[in-house]
């Protein structure tokens, strides 16, 4: 087989591949659109209140937030439900409002709004628990001292 006929042949066949495919049509109309609402999905948060002297943890349904967020929710305390269930906070009210930051090793430093050695040591495990959901260290700061690093007990 020379050169030339093998060239002709691939060609050919090249032609002939090339030449399958959709063929044109016309506008094709489907079903209406999806409509409505869609849901945003749940967001739930973890809290750590205060039961029988112990740190419980609860989920509330809330929208995206912050875990300073989190933090001031702890610190205006359990829902009229939840009080019904014997929960309280250790956390006062005076603790907010609280800023989370990271330091440079990567722990999770909370700055309250109160001197942090006013804080009980469930006051400071509710705050630990609650700031840091990926288990690492925490760091208490506030007006004139620190305290840390801790780590939530429940971990």
């Amino acid at each position: 087989m020379t050169r030339a006929l093998r060239a002709v042949l691939v060609a050919g066949a090249l032609l002939v591949l090339a030449g399958c495919g959709v063929q044109p049509s016309g506008i094709i109309y489907g079903s209406s659109p999806p409509s409505g609402a869609v849901a945003a999905p749940a967001t739930f948060t973890s809290l750590y209140l205060v039961s029988d002297g112990r740190l419980a943890r609860i989920v509330r349904s809330a929208g995206p937030m912050s875990r300073a967020e989190a933090l001031a929710m702890l610190a205006r305390g359990p829902t009229e439900e939840e009080r019904e269930r014997g929960l309280t906070t250790e956390v006062p009210a005076e603790a907010a409002p609280f800023t989370v930051t990271a330091d440079v090793s990567g722990r999770t430093v909370v700055t309250v709004s109160a001197p942090p050695r006013q804080l009980s040591a469930l006051a400071v495990d509710q705050i630990a628990c609650t700031a840091a959901a990926d288990g690492g260290q925490v760091m208490i700061i506030g007006v004139g001292a620190g305290s840390g690093p801790v780590v939530c007990p429940l971990r």
